[in-house]
């Protein structure tokens, strides 16, 4: 009895730092940022922002540099709110421009139940006073549930901040300025749902989206007042899941366009790092993927299961995870349509995906050189001579020849392609999730998932021939190997136009959802146990990792180097060591 006690204790110990192969994060405590400059802090300062939590809750008494200013106020906004309806916690972050090494550059915000808080972050080695915040707000009658800053116009003298609300509204606000302010939605005549996702167009100054429960996207000009009628809207472009609508109106107002996408709710939408592309998951279970200007369906992807929470792109937009009620973190790949990892190491839904860009190691495109014996080609077919990739998102010929050479010559460029480094892995992607089981893991996507040298004509075999077992039919197997541009296609799935709910039985085991199987099932480099509630906050900055649970823990990893690490007794953390 004993053992197993201290066998469920283990399992219950909230990890303080964990090592991967660059070295050991660590959990950033109090004493930790007194040492570095940070403001003194008595053992009785809150180290939460909501219930549920005090010193000590994580090994070191601390929980980084960013703690809640306490947990009476926060309570007390907890208690005044229906219990189990306090919307998640979110953190945003700006840098400002221009940036000067010396100065303060950046600025944090985050909201736990009616509040909203915003501060001045300097860098790991100096704590947030929080005892001084720029500004906070408290808000009655709704809940901000979401927030973004203008990344592009922010400066020491003002910043763009927006922030959804549980109610529907949208506040445009500068937290240094504070005379400006604006609402919009104010008497929820565009839409009574709650705001999921609030994302500021790239390099615009006034441009904004804001997707809802109800499944709607909106796109608004702060420049712009709102109607004091409900919106009246003309259909614009309609495609397979969705439809776009303009606002009817003879002078300007918001907002300016309508998306319905899928059915069920948005839970979050991101734009791609050219800022050419947007993509949304929703509770249909479904990953869609527009061109934004054009507003046309670019790519499709189904989760096994459940709806869709949570999704991010690669630094090089080549590539996006998604996260869901299936527990499953998968990864798309944007240029070939299709699902080339999933990842299990989450016991329950995860809540937030995110690529990491400052471990994520990329190297220039190589020159494709053909591997495998003259007896391999015989067996299969000689590779297509080389031809520039067709656009992102084109459709597919309809000809099944054409299609197994597609495939053929995609398969051929990922068995080819090696490094000048004598085959060790020349491209890793570095992402994490962090879920609703109090799980952070870390994951390593690397070519020789992405580019599997396999047998050349066994990879022939299987790419050249389609697998009508998984599909029915060949004919429903063209249909669902790639909805790129499918709104252009002859070949329609029989939704009705704003639909987005899918078959399961005939989508699983096709490109849109391979069965289990079918992909490389990726193991976390990374799996423990941070918190006590669920985690809904994961943020990579270049010197830490930032993250938060529900209860308001929000906790600083620094990286390794960036603070001094000694291993207490030799001992390496429990867990998962890489």
């Amino acid at each position: 009895m004993a053992g197993d006690g201290g066998a469920l204790k283990d399992i219950n110990e909230i990890k303080s730092q964990f090592r991967t192969r660059e070295g050991f994060y660590k959990l950033l405590t109090l004493s930790d940022s007194q040492q570095r400059g940070g403001p003194p802090r008595g053992p009785s300062t809150g180290a939460t922002l909501g219930p549920g939590g005090g010193p000590g809750s994580i090994p070191g008494g601390g929980v980084g540099l960013l703690q809640g200013p306490g947990s009476a106020s926060s309570n007390a906004a907890a208690n005044s709110s229906p219990a189990g309806f306090l919307p998640p916690v979110r953190v945003s972050m700006v840098k400002l421009q221009p940036e000067d090494p010396g100065e303060e550059s950046e600025r944090v915000c985050f909201n736990i139940g009616r509040e909203l808080y915003f501060y001045t972050y300097t860098n790991i080695k100096k704590a947030v006073d929080l005892s001084k915040p720029i500004d906070k707000r408290i808000y009655k009658g709704t809940q901000p549930t979401c927030h973004d800053f203008n990344q592009y116009s922010a400066t020491a003298e003002s910043v763009a901040l927006i922030v959804g609300f549980s109610a529907g509204q949208v506040q445009y606000l500068d937290p240094i300025k504070k005379e400006t302010s604006k609402l919009f939605n104010e008497e929820r005549l565009i839409d009574k749902s709650k705001v999921t996702c609030l994302k500021w167009l790239p390099k615009s100054e006034n441009l904004f989206l804001a997707s809802h429960a109800s499944g709607h996207l909106y796109l608004y000009n702060v420049d712009h007042p709102c109607g004091t009628a409900a919106p009246q809207y003309s259909l614009l472009r309609q495609g397979e899941g969705f439809a776009v609508y303009a606002c009817k109106t003879k002078t300007a107002r918001n907002p300016l366009l309508r998306w319905a996408v899928g059915e069920g709710g948005l839970n979050e939408f991101a734009f791609s790092p050219d800022g050419v592309h947007v993509a949304c998951v929703g509770q249909d279970g479904c990953l869609r993927v527009f061109h934004f200007d054009s507003m046309e369906l670019q790519g499709v992807m189904k989760s096994y299961f459940g709806g869709l929470l949570c999704v991010s792109w690669s630094p090089d937009g080549k590539y996006l995870a998604t996260g869901g009620e299936d527990d499953l973190v998968t990864v798309w790949s944007f240029a070939e349509s299709r699902v080339v990892a999933r990842g299990h190491g989450h016991k329950s839904w995860v809540n937030v995906v995110a690529f990491d860009p400052f471990t994520t190691s990329l190297e220039d495109e190589e020159p494709m050189e053909l591997s495998g014996s003259e007896e391999d080609l015989h067996q299969g077919v000689a590779p297509p001579a080389p031809a520039p990739p067709p656009p992102a998102g084109a459709a597919p010929p309809a000809s099944s020849t054409h299609f197994g050479r597609i495939r053929t010559s995609s398969t051929l460029s990922r068995l080819s392609r090696h490094s000048s480094k004598g085959g060790s892995p020349s491209v890793t992607y570095r992402f994490g999730s962090v879920g609703q089981d109090t799980q952070f893991c870390l994951w390593d996507l690397t070519d020789d998932v992405l580019y599997p040298r396999l047998p050349l004509s066994r990879a022939l075999t299987s790419t050249l021939v389609p697998s009508l077992s998984n599909s029915g039919s060949g004919m429903e197997h063209k249909r669902y190997h790639s909805l790129g541009n499918i709104s252009k296609s002859n070949d329609k799935i029989n939704v009705a136009p704003r639909s987005g709910r899918l078959d399961a039985a005939k989508v699983l085991g096709t490109t849109l959802c391979p069965r289990m199987h079918e992909v490389p099932l990726l193991e976390p480099l990374v799996c423990k146990k941070i918190a006590h509630e669920r985690l809904t906050v994961l943020v990579f900055m270049d010197d830490c990792i930032i993250t938060a649970c529900q209860e308001g823990l929000i906790c600083t990893w620094a990286r390794p180097g960036k603070v001094n690490l000694t291993a207490q007794n030799g001992n390496s953390p429990s867990g998962t060591v890489v």
